[in-house]
């Protein structure tokens, strides 16, 4: 493979040369073409990264909330000027359609626009009088250097999304570990927020493997870490970051169940869920890759399925006319690949099968149809492990309560949704149903960034969520300050209570 554009890691405000021997390959995902190479970054090299943070963090912390909010006006500014370009940069390195791939950038600008609201977000509480003569002010605090550890399905979404607006302009700073496999969309977004003003030190850029990601999670410097991936490497991630002091949110992946009733609007809910389950082809841990159909409707629902399934263009994801593109690399094709044959193996109906596509004039693409399994049953693991790519799996029940059932005894919990017109079943389904974030007649039920991302079960480890007032309590901490000034009277007391000031009553 020739070498590409060598790529830098940030540090101090500085673009630098790693001294690493190893660099990461990062393809055009419709092309397989080599486009850059991104350097696995040396321990020294991270440690120097969470140094210049930590030097950093004073100054930030101290600098007053307006003009740190002032940073994110700008930058939402350059980022709506820079839009195409992102856009562009998605899906080449990704493979994401131009359509998926500026709404990725556009849900970036969304939480850059809920950071500049920091001032008010930020703000404590405050009571007079709490006891005789002392008043209690709450105020939010920034906490210091924090820690990003990113997947590849969205490249700008999570880091400067997710992650990186709340953290900075709450006063932190911040060390990113970009995905390897996509880096170039998050090294672009740092030169704009550079461009929008950065300060030396708030951000911190560095591509690496998991042994040199491992030291951020013990690191004396590092006070949380928020992570998006798989749930093996969460987990690790929670058990050993908390371990050692640290705040961690880590959210993890999924198996989103849906549930369609006999009086769903069916072809407009086909529709909809092969948007939901066919979406950016399927990497995205809110696709909705299992839909539990009532069998009184299954024969037709499936057929509708497999109909506008099949009407998806498949091909080069930067070509405007493509609804359906490659997956990210070779290896993560094979992986999918591996997943049909095994479902194949399990005995589930291979009703729509995407293997062996070829798009003309992109042969070295990494591209796989629709997939669509029937009569996938509770023992099949295609049905229960998420699979990641464009497969979607059809579990027939009986009836709601079945259905349920099923979608609740999965151990991920991300995201549920309900296609039915029955007012009942759809609240006893969003009261009942054990994910975070529940469609009703919605194939994606992410809410917008004024709420909180909201996994559960397995699908999440912490206790605060990414964005949202979840995302401003993660990235600060509450301090309480009492104060009691004297009056005449006041100076004369000879008897002070052991309890003075702490409670409202008198003991």
């Amino acid at each position: 493979m020739p070498q590409g554009k060598r790529l830098k890691y940030f540090a101090d405000g500085k673009w630098k040369e790693s001294a690493t021997k190893k660099y990461m390959p990062v393809t055009n995902s419709s092309t397989g073409e080599l486009m850059a190479e991104a350097p696995c970054c040396t321990v020294d090299e991270v440690n120097e990264a969470v140094a210049a943070a930590k030097a950093a963090f004073p100054r930030w912390s101290s600098t007053p909330v307006g003009k740190r909010t002032d940073l994110m006006f700008r930058f939402r500014a350059i980022l709506d000027a820079h839009l195409d370009e992102l856009t562009l940069s998605v899906s080449m390195e990704l493979g994401k359609t131009l359509d998926e791939a500026k709404g990725e950038i556009i849900k970036v600008l969304e939480v850059v626009e809920l950071a500049c609201a920091a001032p008010v977000l930020m703000q404590g509480d405050a009571l007079m009088n709490v006891s005789r003569g002392h008043d209690t002010v709450m105020y939010r605090e920034p906490v210091g250097v924090f820690a990003g550890i990113v997947p590849f399905n969205f490249p700008g979404m999570i880091p400067f999304g997710w992650m990186l607006p709340l953290c900075i302009t709450t006063g932190n700073t911040f060390v990113l570990k970009a995905a390897s496999l996509v880096p170039q969309t998050a090294v672009r977004l740092l030169e704009l927020l550079i461009e929008a003003g950065l300060p030396e030190g708030v951000v911190n850029l560095v591509t690496c493997s998991r042994n040199e990601a491992e030291l951020l999670l013990s690191h004396p410097d590092i006070a949380g870490i928020s992570y998006v991936g798989s749930m093996a490497v969460g987990r690790h991630i929670y058990s050993t970051a908390a371990a050692h002091g640290k705040r961690v949110q880590a959210l993890c992946e999924a198996k989103n169940h849906g549930l369609v009733l006999r009086d769903a609007v069916l072809e407009r809910s086909a529709l909809g869920i092969i948007n939901s389950a066919f979406g950016c082809a399927g990497m995205r841990c809110m696709a909705l890759p299992v839909l539990c159909v009532e069998e009184a409707i299954a024969d037709e629902f499936v057929a509708s399925l497999v109909k506008f399934a099949k009407q998806r263009k498949v091909g080069c994801a930067y070509h405007p006319e493509t609804e359906l593109g490659p997956v990210v690399s070779a290896e993560h094709k094979q992986s999918v690949i591996g997943w049909i044959d095994k479902g194949v193996e399990e005995g589930a109906d291979l009703v729509l099968d995407g293997r062996g596509i070829v798009v003309p004039g992109f042969e070295g693409g990494y591209f796989i149809g629709p997939t669509i399994f029937d009569r996938v049953t509770p023992e099949m693991s295609i049905g229960n492990r998420e699979i990641f790519g464009p497969v979607a799996c059809i579990k027939r029940v009986k009836d709601f309560e079945e259905g349920l059932a099923v979608a609740n005894a999965s151990p991920f919990a991300n995201g549920s949704c309900i296609f039915t017109r029955d007012g009942y079943y759809a609240r006893e389904f969003a009261r009942r149903s054990h994910a975070g974030m529940v469609g009703i007649n919605v194939g994606i039920p992410v809410p917008v960034s004024v709420f909180p991302f909201a996994g559960h079960k397995n699908s999440f480890f912490g206790d605060l969520h990414v964005m949202g007032r979840d995302g401003v309590a993660f990235y600060t901490e509450a301090k309480c300050v009492t104060s009691r000034w004297f009056g005449e009277e006041d100076k004369t007391e000879c008897r002070i209570s052991t309890w003075e000031g702490t409670i409202a009553r008198t003991c």
